[in-house]
């Protein structure tokens, strides 16, 4: 998510239509990173940036029937591409923006957000617009099917030392909005940052 929503949007709706087919062997990675985000049956989960819902069905299973899953994205395409593909089953389809959020403080056990860091225009406001509709004690689960060494080379660049997802720059950036750090992996086959929401 940007400033310029219609960049953003216009970039991931020209790739909406194959994002999967892209990426066709993530469904373990993803099904791995609910599981390791500390979900229990009948908590409320939202997927932020939910491209086309991949996430869903992973987290629907973690929260059980009796739970809450929403899955919030800024562009139309993925979400019509995530409804084609029946994960609207698995929970509710919203478009919105992880920027201005529309819950109420403390409504959500949790934030599940796979590659949602590098898309926020104001990574500080936007992690704590986040923290705000958590409640203390609730979990944020930052994901990337990759590491950041292997999204660098996919995107044929070297890793730079501002990069946000860096444990360095991540853990501080997570406190000042609100969010401790309890766990980072960063290995080629998966990035994972795991923090709970402060009292």
């Amino acid at each position: 998510m940007a400033d310029d929503h219609t960049h953003v949007q216009e970039f991931f709706a020209a790739r909406a239509a194959a994002w999967d087919s892209r990426f066709p062997d993530d469904g373990p990675r993803f099904a791995a990173a609910v599981a390791d985000a500390g979900l229990g049956p009948g908590d409320a989960v939202l997927d932020a940036g939910c491209g086309t819902g991949r996430a869903l069905p992973h987290l629907r299973e973690a929260v059980g029937p009796g739970g809450t899953v929403i899955g919030l994205d800024l562009t139309p395409a993925m979400l019509a591409v995530a409804a084609r593909a029946g994960r609207a089953d698995s929970g509710t389809l919203l478009l919105g923006d992880v920027a201005r959020l529309p819950f109420r403080d403390g409504a959500l056990d949790a934030v599940f957000g796979s590659g949602l860091v590098s898309h926020l225009a104001r990574p500080a406001d936007d992690l704590r617009e986040l923290a705000r509709v958590v409640r203390p004690g609730g979990r944020l689960a930052l994901f990337h099917p990759v590491g950041r060494a292997a999204l660098a080379a996919r995107h044929g660049r070297r890793l730079a030392p501002d990069d946000l997802r860096a444990e360095p720059n991540l853990r501080p950036l997570l406190a000042s909005a609100g969010w401790h750090m309890i766990s980072y992996v960063d290995e080629d086959d998966r990035f994972l940052a795991l923090a709970v929401r402060g009292g």
